[in-house]
């Protein structure tokens, strides 16, 4: 390990009377909590992150494989890794812009489906498609470097809060004290669950089948997503190379029988799937990397800053919300929450606390009409694409048809889906 990385992750408190104070704890070591960390950093904020694998350090992705957790990136995340001087970093020849999306009903009718297009909006691109661990690392070198950041392994047993901030009780025995705790701990989130938030969850009954693919036909930097009869939703986005990345969502049963197919057997899938329309747009595909699955549901926060008492505390990323990814919108709406965190956090007086109700609020109040929208139409078009009776398919695949010829709606989606944050 270098010196640097060892003087970077900080030494673990020996004992229980030993309380060390900072200014904000992130409990967490996803993207959403790594890329948090580090911007209260660069505010000047002393900064503690804590998640039991930060000791790990994230490799990075190199090599003709591309990694299993595939994301699209919006120009919203785009702005932020720039702003945390991130972007620029990153190996962008692991990153693949989208510049049309192709959406088809499961009718199978040419008049049935959804195009997007870049150009037609007027930005250089919808999206890029890019590995989570190729965020991760740059996150982690760039960390290591900010003398504001500190990194603790370790696991938060116990969260108290009183009026001063909040009190974290860790697994080896040592307390930290924080003016504000961010809750990036996700899905599960026990820091929510120990404070009393409560979550509405749903699960879609669904798991989300990944893979990656390398094709012979180019995938014309075009983002493909059919919905099928019965409400499977199969996603193929383009990654460099002439690879693309598949997710597949299906009944867990089915997504158990997928998870055993060989590449023959893929391919006879893949061929029955809207008259072979994969294949005829992407041509042959060979299996890249090994298929997983994972559960889909939806969650929600009902609130996503601590009680009114003594708030405290900030939920973002999953700890506030989890969504499908048919709209591949999940990680961008969490790092929106950090973008709207550090603009607040930017622009905060200097007479306020950093756990002030007045700026917890604020950013409560932006992030919900922004969540509630997002997840409800997501909500919304899954339950509408696995309806089964014949007014809901017409109702359905209608709709792709009449969306795709208002070039206003279409406008107004990707505007939607770009996310415009300010940090000025």
């Amino acid at each position: 390990m270098s010196e640097v990385h060892q003087n970077h992750l900080a030494k673990k408190p020996t004992n229980s009377s030993q309380i060390r104070s900072v200014d904000v704890v992130v409990v967490g070591g996803g993207i959403a909590g790594k890329a948090c960390a580090l911007g209260m950093a660069q505010l000047g904020l002393q900064t503690l992150e804590i998640a039991p694998d930060l000791g790990q350090a994230v490799p990075s992705p190199h090599g003709d494989q591309w990694g299993q957790r595939i994301y699209a990136f919006s120009p919203s995340t785009q702005k932020l890794l720039a702003h945390l001087q991130i972007w620029d970093a990153l190996d962008h020849t692991r990153l693949q812009a989208v510049r049309d999306m192709r959406i088809y009903g499961d009718r199978g009718e040419k008049n049935d489906q959804l195009h997007l297009s870049a150009f037609e909006a007027g930005t250089p691109q919808l999206a890029w498609i890019g590995e989570a661990n190729l965020i991760e690392h740059t996150l982690d070198q760039a960390s290591r470097f900010q003398n504001k950041l500190e990194r603790i392994a370790d696991v938060v047993e116990k969260i108290e809060v009183d009026e001063e901030g909040g009190s974290l009780h860790l697994k080896n025995g040592g307390i930290i004290r924080a003016q504000l705790v961010i809750a990036a701990d996700g899905a599960n989130s026990p820091i929510r669950s120990e404070i009393g938030i409560a979550a509405s969850e749903e699960s879609y009954a669904q798991s989300a089948v990944v893979a990656n693919w390398a094709c012979t036909y180019p995938h014309l930097e075009t983002a493909y997503q059919w919905f099928l009869p019965g409400g499977d939703i199969v996603a193929m986005l383009p990654l460099p190379n002439k690879q693309v990345s598949m997710v597949w969502s299906t009944s867990p049963e089915y997504a158990a029988e997928l998870l055993q197919l060989n590449q023959s057997q893929w391919l006879d899938r893949f061929s029955s799937i809207a008259d072979g329309a994969i294949t005829k747009q992407l041509g042959d595909l060979t299996l890249n990397s090994t298929p997983a699955a994972f559960p889909l549901k939806k969650i929600r926060a009902a609130r996503f800053i601590g009680p009114k008492t003594n708030p405290k505390v900030a939920l973002i990323g999953d700890a506030a919300h989890v969504m499908h990814p048919l709209a591949g919108q999940g990680l961008n709406l969490g790092l929106r929450d950090v973008a709207i965190l550090l603009s607040i956090y930017s622009k905060r007086e200097s007479f306020r606390p950093l756990s002030d109700l007045t700026l917890l609020r604020r950013y409560e109040r932006q992030r919900q009409g922004d969540t509630s929208a997002l997840l409800w139409v997501t909500d919304k078009l899954k339950k509408l694409f696995s309806g089964t009776s014949a007014t809901e398919k017409q109702l359905r695949n209608w709709g792709l048809g009449l969306v795709n010829k208002s070039h206003l709606i279409k406008q107004r989606l990707i505007e939607r889906a770009l996310g415009e944050i300010d940090f000025d």
